[in-house]
């Protein structure tokens, strides 16, 4: 995600943002008789303290099936079919799926009717049966309404967002279960497809590679399909007239960019050619590109952010025209989107690489040097925003804060400095390829870093990412 540096600077705020999903569901059936008492009930949450009520336990989900009908401005806005396939962890006679303001009209376990209750952002299923360890079962939710927009006074609106002729979802950190039933935590990784259905005229744009396209009537269905894992948050529907251009980069990607044929900042072209060109060097610097096609869109929507969706980072008019933050976004389909953090605490992995990449791109076209830009934060000294939060534990409030992506980004700076340019970037290609598809950690990285450059690097590490003060050495 990027985020402008005025609204980073206010990130103090993000705790309402972050409790928004636990808002209470406006539907809700009979409570649904209670499992047997030797029976095991999944959690109702995996317990990240920075997302308090997300996720859930007792099952691991191997993929979701979204069948969407939307219509822009209707009520009902949404109308989906979900079909979660997962695997049971353990014993499992009751589960819940995150989901939030919509109202549930059927709910199904492989295929028999299962009882359901509802409770501020979950959806607490009954299976009709006892599923065993390491049993498979696909869940179906039937659901419909229209999605509530999260806002806040850091990231502005994001969720399901309304445009002038459709819909835009971002949803990092908790905006997925405002429009889909799941298990909504990046550790919980799944593929996708997705069959959306629009007024005739509109195009829906989703993850990974269309399918297929079929028109009847006043309706077109669109169809996309997403292979490789994707945590819930990269998830992205996309609905409005948009101009589309397709091809492959110089490398060999596959590409599919849109952009609203209202937005003057930039075009199709332009967003085509800089999407190709920062992801056929991401790819020689970073590793293999990991995943079937690239991307991008930008729609007429004054956000306060882009967003890393997984295979087509989503953009408002300004960011879409920004090749650095177009550089940004991409870097994280290596570091966000393919190494996936585990736990939201670790997110600099994330947004401090990211930035790192900006800057790597900015100095390659002519901006300031990657030193550059370190040596004007270190002298910084009077900046608690960026000294006093550590960017491996920045607490829920700093979760985007200035530390986590600027701090973080030195780090890696830093961490540059001391290894060599080819330790480093050999660090680098050995967690995007060790991690792939994957779930990590901070101590991973850090083991990593050691490894490949045969260096301890505990204390330098505990003071760039853990300590409350400057680091003056390394």
């Amino acid at each position: 995600m990027s985020l402008p540096s005025s609204r980073i600077s206010l990130s103090a705020l993000l705790v309402a943002a972050l409790t928004a999903c636990s808002s209470t569901a406006n539907s809700a059936r009979p409570t649904a008789a209670a499992a047997p008492a030797a029976a095991a009930v999944g959690a109702a949450s995996v317990g990240d303290p920075y997302v308090p009520g997300d996720g859930n336990g007792g099952y691991d989900v191997q993929h979701y099936s979204l069948d969407l009908r939307i219509t822009p401005k209707a009520t009902p806005e949404l109308t989906g079919t979900a079909t979660v396939t997962a695997v049971a962890t353990g014993p499992l006679a009751r589960f819940d799926l995150d989901l939030t303001g919509l109202n549930v009209s059927e709910v199904t376990v492989d295929g028999r009717t299962a009882s359901y209750s509802r409770s501020g952002s979950e959806l607490a299923v009954t299976a009709p049966k006892p599923i065993a360890r390491g049993g498979r079962f696909a869940v179906r939710v039937r659901y419909s309404g229209n999605p509530r927009q999260i806002d806040d006074p850091v990231l502005g609106r994001y969720g399901w967002l309304p445009t002038s002729d459709g819909i835009f979802t971002g949803d990092e950190p908790s905006g997925a279960h405002t429009w889909f039933p799941s298990n909504d935590h990046p550790e919980d990784k799944a593929s996708y497809d997705f069959q959306i259905t629009v007024p005739r005229g509109l195009t829906a744009i989703a993850n990974g590679i269309q399918t297929g396209t079929t028109t009847a009537g006043n309706s077109t269905t669109y169809r996309w399909r997403e292979d490789a894992p994707m945590a819930t948050y990269l998830a992205m529907v996309d609905v409005g007239r948009f101009k589309v251009r397709t091809g492959r980069t110089p490398g060999g990607v596959p590409v599919y960019v849109a952009v609203d044929p209202s937005v003057i900042a930039t075009t199709a072209d332009k967003l085509y050619d800089t999407t190709s060109q920062v992801v056929d060097a991401w790819t020689k610097l970073f590793g293999p590109y990991p995943f079937a096609s690239a991307g991008g869109v930008v729609d007429n929507l004054q956000v306060g952010f882009a967003l890393e969706t997984q295979t087509k980072p989503e953009y408002g008019p300004a960011m879409g025209a920004d090749p650095t933050t177009i550089a940004h976004e991409l870097s994280h389909q290596w570091f966000g989107d393919s190494v996936t953090i585990t736990r939201w605490s670790d997110i600099w992995l994330n947004e401090g690489f990211a930035t790192y990449a900006e800057w790597l791109w900015g100095e390659r076209t002519g901006g300031p040097s990657v030193q550059a830009q370190f040596d004007q934060r270190y002298r910084q000294t009077g900046s608690p925003d960026l000294w006093s939060v550590p960017p491996a534990d920045p607490g829920r409030a700093q979760l985007f804060g200035r530390s986590v992506y600027e701090r973080g980004g030195m780090t890696l700076h830093a961490l540059r400095q001391k290894v060599g340019d080819a330790k480093f970037f050999a660090i680098l290609r050995a967690w995007t390829s060790e991690h792939r598809h994957g779930n990590a950690t901070t101590p991973q990285f850090i083991a990593l870093a050691e490894r490949v450059s045969g260096k301890d690097l505990g204390g330098f590490f505990h003071a760039w990412l853990y300590g409350k003060k400057r680091p003056t050495s390394w």
